[in-house]
């Protein structure tokens, strides 16, 4: 559009006041800022104001007394002896040497809350070589690709924030040795914020506020970018999903493909049982026949608590954020010719803008509204979707505060647990504390083993055995 069609486009939507300082602007500012209008779905955005922002209802109410909690497949007390997890396992690990997965990490945050002011994915986490979180995941991935003889793409969802500075991460450490072609990256969408009366935001004179439009946005963002078309163009029918703050995540998993696949599914899930009743971790359900998560804050502390007649909590399936999607699956939610798409979420926030006088602030409380799509909406529109539980201990760590839960020294602590028990079982017992972390640093690189039946086989093929001790790396 040239100028003037844009500008009547957005005053026909109501929207005419971010045009309001464009006489003012130089021709570079001038060109952002249209640049940036242009990307607006002005229809989408006045279906938001009137479901999200005008409407008396925010969102529809769940009816408790009718939540039940989701099956799951329980996880056996030995998967190499239950026939059913080792069916799977041969089936994911063909559909793995067929090239049929691929690797997505949802890396678009920074570091903030960890008094880190880069990308997440640049943080350091492990105890002895203090390898970053993306060089962990590059070698989960490269491990695998030398096991199954076969190239994984791995696809990295990164925000517009952060973009630049993850690309030349990678290319300043090779790649981490993963083809340079199998590492596709591309950008999460962004949203114009709003106010309560619906009117986009300005940040600036020449720029309208925007955010990013959630982890559920990576769908359209997939579809938007290409990267559905290049999987499509390898032969890959499944996408491990994962997010970037989490280094125990087992990245490539052929139970869990296997059961992706011997289900049907669109979309699977691993869920990992509560550690304590009001864990802070998403709920999945089952309401009105559909599979769906619940959100812990949105789930009455009640029924976070409810026992069963055993005394086990009932809704003990905690959702972690690993999935398995079907290509033609986010195709179908994400793709531009399409009527199914994840329901956006509203969320108030402060927002920094110009006030009415044209001059900078930064509200002390929400002023703004964002509009975010979460991944996990997804599950009530996929066919046959399976859930199988994981153990935590090898699966799930985040490093999200940078003191006490969820934290670098926790991570550390569970890497550390994770290489004791993986050690224990080929002998070799390790003094450790009374919460059985180990009294010394110790590392086991994913190139050595990503899981524990990998470690006993490699470890038992090693012609000379280790001395192990303080700083121990294999």
């Amino acid at each position: 559009m040239n100028v003037e069609e844009l500008k009547n486009s957005f005053e026909k939507a109501g929207q005419g006041h971010v045009f309001k300082y464009f006489g003012e602007l130089s021709d570079a500012e001038k060109s952002a800022l249209l640049s940036q209008l242009e990307q607006v779905d002005l229809d989408e955005l006045a279906r938001l104001d009137k479901e999200l922002v005008f409407a008396e209802n925010k969102g529809g109410a769940v009816d408790f007394s009718k939540l039940e909690p989701a099956p799951y497949m329980p996880l056996p007390a030995d998967k190499t002896a239950d026939a059913e997890w080792q069916k799977a396992k041969e089936i994911g690990e063909k559909a793995i040497r067929d090239g049929r997965l691929a690797a997505f990490v949802v890396a678009g945050g920074q570091g903030t809350r960890l008094g880190f002011n880069a990308p997440k994915g640049l943080y350091k986490v492990t105890p002895v070589k203090h390898k970053s979180l993306f060089q962990v995941f590059a070698e989960k991935i490269l491990s695998a690709s030398r096991k199954y003889g076969v190239r994984i793409p791995w696809l990295v969802m990164t925000s517009h924030i952060n973009d630049a500075p993850t690309r030349a991460f990678f290319e300043e450490n090779g790649f981490f040795g993963l083809p340079k072609d199998d590492v596709i990256f591309f950008k999460q969408g962004l949203m114009p914020a709003v106010d309560c009366n619906g009117k986009i935001l300005l940040e600036s004179k020449s720029k309208i506020a925007m955010t990013p439009d959630g982890h559920g946005g990576c769908l359209r963002g997939m579809c938007r970018s290409g990267a559905i078309a290049e999987l499509e163009k390898r032969g890959v029918d499944c996408i491990s999903y994962f997010q970037v703050d989490n280094p125990l995540v087992n990245i490539i998993d052929p139970y869990f493909l296997g059961f992706h696949i011997m289900g049907g599914s669109e979309m699977s899930s691993k869920m990992i049982p509560k550690a304590y009743e009001l864990e802070k971790v998403g709920h999945f359900c089952t309401l009105d026949g559909k599979t769906c998560v619940v959100e812990y804050s949105d789930l009455p502390a009640e029924y976070q608590k409810q026992r069963d007649e055993n005394g086990k909590l009932r809704f003990v399936a905690g959702s972690v954020a690993i999935h398995i999607l079907d290509r033609n699956f986010v195709e179908k939610l994400g793709g531009a010719n399409t009527d199914t798409k994840l329901p956006f979420h509203r969320a108030d926030k402060k927002i920094p803008c110009l006030d009415e006088n044209g001059n900078q602030t930064k509200p002390e409380k929400p002023n703004g509204i964002k509009f975010e799509m979460f991944v996990f909406d997804a599950l009530p529109m996929a066919k046959s979707p399976v859930i199988i539980e994981g153990f935590r201990g090898d699966e799930f760590s985040p490093v999200k505060n940078a003191e006490g839960l969820d934290s670098p020294a926790t991570c550390k602590n569970h890497q550390k647990q994770q290489a004791a028990r993986w050690l224990a079982k080929v002998g070799k017992k390790l003094d450790t504390d009374s919460e059985n972390v180990p009294v010394f640093d110790i590392e086991v690189s994913p190139l050595f083993a990503s899981n524990e039946e990998d470690f006993v086989a490699n470890w038992n093929e090693l012609a000379a055995k280790p001395e192990i001790g303080n700083n121990f790396y294999l």
